[in-house]
């Protein structure tokens, strides 16, 4: 039987879309969405904090957040959860949660423009590539 770890974030365009192709054709589109938590600490003191998570769309879903999503827009964004981990050039190692979404339902606007789910502007499914980089 096969596993489920999936995320759901509701939070804002940290910066504008970035889109690129891979070497067979497929559009990837990765941006980062802030979600922003408010509570009281036990002094009574109001805090906030943010959590940062890179969002990966693939295909057609991948060329409408590249016209779509602007910095700043609120988004509610469904997928895959993945911890990706590097080593930078200084050496030292780094990690960032991501979210891989590949269905039009798994992306809705909720500001903007054109605040709407994605599955309004693409009709049918989108079927997660097989070339996957992880």
């Amino acid at each position: 039987m096969a596993g489920l770890c999936k995320a759901m974030i509701i939070g804002n365009l940290g910066r504008d879309p970035e889109m690129r192709y891979t070497p067979a054709g497929k559009a990837v589109t990765t941006f980062s969405v802030a979600v922003n938590r408010n509570y009281s600490a036990t002094d009574g003191t109001r805090k906030e904090e943010t959590e940062w998570f890179r969002v990966t769309t693939w295909g057609r879903l991948a060329e409408i957040c590249n016209q779509y999503l602007t910095k700043g827009q609120r988004v509610y964004v469904e997928g895959r959860l993945h911890m990706r981990t590097w080593e930078g050039q200084d050496g030292v190692k780094r990690s960032e949660l991501e979210i891989t979404a590949f269905n039009p339902s798994e992306l809705i606007m909720l500001s903007g423009p054109r605040a709407q789910g994605v599955e309004d502007a693409v009709p049918g499914e989108i079927e997660e590539p097989d070339d996957l980089p992880f």
